[in-house]
């Protein structure tokens, strides 16, 4: 079982024996929050009552690697997810408004890509990246929407960044998630 284990999670055998399953390997189970695993073996009828009756989870297998793996599924199961960038497009902004009821709106074009109403943007100014923020409204014309792809002109308004000037450039990207 050492050969599954990673950094993240661990497989800790507490008990190996011989012979059927009974009532003392279903306590020891049910004491430290495990699980029993058995080879061509079946619980003897009281061991199968406690299990029942106390929450143990019991499984059975005639073949080794079955067994290996649904506990490596499982172990996948519980690391932590990991995430990568998605980069979905590239705006310039052309003119930057100010609203009243909106704040400031940067006019822009797509330039590649698409923009989306729920993607993160970084804006780059002369080659560095000044902000991070996420779209607050997306606009074309009067008109909410989800997404401008390129070619086309948009209204986009940030939720924090204010500083929005012209000739920035927004990076549209998401996070996604990922399992190895």
């Amino acid at each position: 079982m050492g050969t599954l284990s990673n950094e993240e999670v661990r497989v800790r055998v507490i008990h190996g024996g011989v012979g059927a399953i009974n009532d003392s390997d279903v306590m020891l189970a049910a004491a430290s929050n495990a699980i029993i695993v058995g080879f061509n073996v079946r619980p003897d009828a009281n061991a199968q009552a406690t299990a029942e009756r106390d929450g143990v989870e019991m499984r059975m297998y005639r073949v080794i690697y079955d067994c290996m793996e649904e506990i490596e599924a499982a172990m996948k199961g519980m690391l932590a997810p990991k995430f990568r960038e998605v980069t979905l497009g590239k705006v310039e902004v052309r003119t930057v408004m100010n609203l009243s009821s909106a704040g400031k709106i940067a006019g822009s074009y797509v330039l590649e890509g698409k923009i989306t109403r729920n993607a993160k943007i970084r804006v780059v100014r002369d080659g560095i990246v000044v902000a991070e923020d996420e779209i607050a409204s997306l606009r074309r014309f009067k008109d909410d929407v989800k997404e401008v792809a390129t070619g086309f002109e948009c209204g986009i308004g940030l939720t924090k960044f204010n500083d929005i000037k012209e000739g920035d450039i927004f990076e549209a990207f998401m996070m996604e998630e990922y399992r190895d």
